[in-house]
């Protein structure tokens, strides 16, 4: 299969061999560039985990306590309440590079520099539940968007792992293995057109002498 592919030549030899040492070096580094994503990837979905189930856990505070206010208050004065939101908050996205994958970062900034402004009522006529309802929901929100940024990072980091290990395996049972095969296969047919050339040389050298000897004892010396 080799002999169809390639020409045993030693330019040949030279481009395979050089080829050897790109693929290994290659394939080194790839597996580096795994090993650290993994790691890396590792840690984030430690930290997704954790973030979720305390994400999770602060929405149904939240939403416990609009149901407690919904119990202390008529569904017209909570309506009324939240109808106008007083506050803000826009959304800034940045990317960050990480192995050669780039991540988003998520930056919020509120429309005024005081992020608790958050109560677009008076307290005068709205149950207290509500402040504590509003209050919880808003205490989220920060570790909602770090759990979107790290699941987000979790799937380009999963995507990238899986095409740096198709690459790793490409270069170890495919291209370097291919490699060596067509460099022991120029060696041998090289090796073996050298001692040919030997036998010849050999052949002539004895041929050459042989004519010598009857040319000698044609000429009866």
């Amino acid at each position: 299969m080799a002999s169809s592919q390639v020409i045993p030549t030693r330019m040949e030899l030279g481009r395979q061999k050089r080829r050897l040492v790109t693929a290994v070096r290659g394939h080194k580094l790839l597996k580096d560039k795994r090993d650290e994503l993994m790691r890396q990837f590792l840690e984030l979905v430690r930290e997704n985990k954790a973030l979720r189930e305390s994400v999770e856990a602060k929405l149904r505070k939240a939403n416990a306590n609009f149901v407690l206010a919904r119990a202390a208050g008529s569904d017209q004065i909570l309506n009324t309440a939240l109808l106008a939101p007083k506050q803000q908050v826009f959304l800034d996205m940045t990317v960050k590079n990480v192995m050669s994958v780039e991540v988003p970062v998520f930056e919020k900034k509120t429309r005024t520099e005081n992020e608790g402004d958050i109560y677009s009522y008076g307290y005068a006529f709205t149950p207290p539940q509500l402040d504590d309802a509003v209050e919880s929901l808003s205490e989220v929100l920060p570790e909602l968007l770090r759990l979107a940024e790290v699941e987000k990072s979790c799937r380009l980091m999963a995507a990238e792992i899986e095409k740096t290990r198709r690459r790793v395996n490409a270069l170890e049972h495919v291209i370097i293995p291919d490699a060596q095969t067509k460099i022991k296969f120029i060696t041998m047919k090289l090796d073996e057109n050298e001692r040919s050339t030997q036998i010849r040389l050999m052949k002539i050298q004895d041929m050459m002498v042989a004519e010598a000897i009857e040319k000698a004892k044609a000429q009866g010396l």
